[in-house]
């Protein structure tokens, strides 16, 4: 009997993955929960288990491949006729119960026998697509008909779609084409109206001396995942200027002895996650994702972090934010942080983010703009800190620490009324935290 195991979808708004490097190979028998496979997301690194005992018949994806959430990824020859159970998660893995009950298809008719991949390639009156493939088709008029995939057995890709889309691709054009002899700067120059996404690397002429560095999959994903939150959500933009001055005297007079206490530093980026989670309690609509038909006010407050490493970019989730301290969230974002950069971040320590609150300041930079975590409504960027003259108190002037906030948000969504108050709220209280009215602990 033969069993498919698929691509299991490995966090929310995951929609693909990318097979990274396949620990088995045809003829290998297998127990059930053994690691088949390294996958990649732009969210998570997983692998998938076994869900059968049995010898593996087939890899129908290739190393490197890209694949929807359900795709067949390979077939397992499986004695007996009856279909195990869903098991919890071996040891050996770090996904989770729901990605090991993703990958169980039904078994195979033995009347019918097909081979999986023979049953994925062979010619079908109606051709198959990914959901991916027919939304950005028919978001940009293309006929599936008329396009040659460059996929397993001439299957059509999203990123055949994408391609052909940035050629200025239409229903009479088919995918891939022969280079025109046309200078390549002006090539790469051509882009189609209101399309985000960048030109394939292809069109860029090389000089001598030039790096050519390859995409890897984490990387591809990233990419993959920002051209789709452009493409999606249309993107407004606001700003507010912040006095922090009394916030950073009061986390200067306790660094150290909060160091000698905890164990580690304490920063001033806590400070701004606590304040927006505070705000968000008051500003639910902040909290929110779109859904199409309808739109879902989070009842959990859950921020998500981005954290780089190398050249990987993670986004863990601060659960629960508005339940902790200054210090419980300066804590468990270090312990994040940790998990990241070690490559040890789980499913769970990526899934159900409802905000993103990003420390862009950390770089040096005073103002920028966001790409909103899809499906969120909003990211904020806190800015650097710096010394500014401002004027108060009258005609006084004098030297303060101020910040830059910066929301991008979804105006699906949200308007400048809503994110105008929220700003003005996360402001009221940052600018008013200070030893007599704040604590740590």
């Amino acid at each position: 009997m033969t069993q498919n195991i698929t691509m299991p979808q490995l966090g929310e708004s995951v929609t693909e993955g990318t097979i990274e490097r396949w620990l088995v190979k045809p003829g290998d028998t297998v127990k059930k929960y053994d690691p088949l496979a390294e996958v990649t997301t732009d969210k998570v690194q997983a692998e998938i288990p076994s869900s059968f005992s049995g010898v593996i018949q087939e890899l129908v994806a290739k190393e490197g491949e890209t694949l929807p959430v359900g795709a067949v990824v390979c077939s397992i020859q499986v004695d007996g006729d009856t279909e195990l159970p869903p098991a919890p998660t071996p040891k050996q893995s770090n996904v989770s119960d729901a990605i090991l009950n993703a990958g169980v298809h039904k078994p195979v008719s033995k009347k019918q026998e097909p081979s999986p991949a023979r049953e994925l390639r062979e010619p079908k009156a109606k051709a198959r697509y990914s959901p991916a493939v027919l939304k950005l088709a028919a978001e940009h008029d293309i006929d599936l008909t008329l396009v040659t995939g460059t996929g397993m057995e001439g299957r059509i890709t999203r990123k055949d779609i994408q391609e052909l889309i940035a050629q200025g691709g239409t229903t009479q054009q088919t995918a891939p084409e022969t280079p025109k002899q046309t200078p390549a700067p002006v090539a790469s120059m051509q882009e189609p109206a209101g399309q985000p996404e960048a030109k394939p690397e292809m069109s860029a002429p090389t000089q001598a001396g030039d790096i050519e560095i390859p995409v890897t999959s984490v990387r591809r994903a990233i990419a993959n995942n920002m051209v789709k939150s452009m493409h999606d959500i249309p993107h407004a933009w606001m700003m507010i200027e912040v006095d922090v001055t009394d916030l950073v005297a009061y986390r200067d007079s306790i660094k150290e002895d909060f160091k000698q206490k905890e164990g580690f530093n304490l920063t001033y980026f806590p400070f701004f996650v606590n304040a927006v989670a505070r705000a968000l309690k008051e500003f639910p609509m902040i909290n929110s994702t779109w859904q199409g038909d309808k739109i879902i006010q989070k009842k959990d407050i859950n921020l998500s972090i981005a954290v780089a490493a190398e050249d990987k970019l993670f986004v863990p989730v601060l659960k629960h934010a508005d339940e902790k301290s200054i210090k419980g969230i300066a804590r468990e974002m270090k312990e994040l942080s940790d998990l990241a950069r070690a490559g040890k971040l789980r499913t769970e320590h990526m899934s159900g983010g409802t905000f993103t609150i990003n420390n862009t300041g950390s770089f040096g930079s005073i103002q920028s703009k966001g790409i909103i975590n899809h499906p969120q409504a909003a990211i904020l960027q806190v800015e650097s800190i710096v010394k500014k003259p401002v004027i108060f108190g009258g005609n006084m002037f004098a030297a303060r620490d101020m910040v830059n906030l910066c929301l991008s948000l979804d105006h699906r969504i949200l308007d400048g009324l809503i994110c105008g108050k929220f700003l003005n709220r996360v402001k009221e209280i940052l600018e008013n935290s200070n030893n007599e009215t704040l604590s740590v602990y």
